[in-house]
């Protein structure tokens, strides 16, 4: 039996209290950042805080209805969802992870969740690799016309918001980092972990956590020299000011010495 997959990063947060008040189905397991739910038969919704929604065996139109659903309890709507899909294969001989499909003898509800997570995870990821690579454009941007022609084009406000887009985004990936660590049954189950293992590989997670903080890293080590040169630009600035206003001052004892 073939199962399909689908997740979707719609938002930059769902608040999941206020969603699993609301929401009327069976829930079977949930925490301060995820709510995984059973909603027909062999029918699976899982939200997470970090504003992914993940579906399996759902169909277009419950999709986009539930979608509708839950976006009173988003943060920043996404005009444009981020999705991707993975095929889930029961009845194999043995466990295979491709790269889109795995294949297992069976699916508890356990594994289910796990493979869900997993694609959810690679979603969110798209979305913080996608907002890094936009942070590295802009921060190359600025390095190009200071190397061309030796000084920022950026007044202080556009600073201070170019370092507050930048510290929001750190501070956003730091806050829902733990949760593209292993879940807990992982570490007791044997086949879960081989599960989730292979997953993991396949779909490059730690590979790309990395990716993002070095990204972020080089952010933040441009944004310091931008801002030391910003410090030294007013430093200056308020020398001269204050050499201009002790030239007043001189220029207004002579002239009272000639009087």
């Amino acid at each position: 039996m073939t199962q399909k997959v689908v997740s979707y990063q719609v938002a930059d947060a769902i608040n999941v209290k206020l969603f699993s008040q609301d929401f009327k189905a069976e829930l079977i397991y949930n925490d301060p950042a995820e709510l995984f739910y059973r909603t027909d038969t062999d029918q699976y919704v899982y939200v997470f805080k970090y504003g992914a929604v993940c579906f399996l065996n759902y169909d277009p139109i419950a999709i986009s209805a539930f979608l509708r659903l839950i976006r009173p309890f988003c943060k920043n709507i996404f005009e444009q969802t981020i999705t991707d899909e993975f095929l889930l294969e029961t009845g194999g001989r043995e466990l295979r992870v491709g790269f889109n499909k795995i294949e297992i003898p069976s699916a508890s509800i356990s594994v289910l969740r796990l493979v869900m997570l997993n694609v959810s995870q690679s979603v969110a990821l798209d979305y913080y690799e996608q907002q890094t690579s936009r942070l590295l454009s802009e921060t190359n941007h600025h390095t190009q016309i200071l190397e061309t022609k030796g000084k920022l084009q950026l007044s202080g406000t556009k600073l201070k918001r170019y370092i507050a887009r930048t510290l929001l985004l750190r501070n956003r990936i730091a806050e829902n980092i733990y949760v593209f660590d292993s879940p807990p049954e992982t570490w007791e189950d044997e086949s879960l972990n081989k599960i989730d293992t292979d997953l993991k590989k396949t779909f490059d997670l730690h590979v790309r956590v990395r990716t993002i903080h070095e990204g972020l890293s080089i952010v933040r080590d441009n944004l310091e020299l931008f801002r030391g040169l910003m410090q030294h630009r007013y430093s200056s600035m308020l020398e001269w000011i204050i050499i201009i206003l002790i030239l007043v001052e001189v220029l207004d004892m002579v002239l009272q010495k000639l009087k």
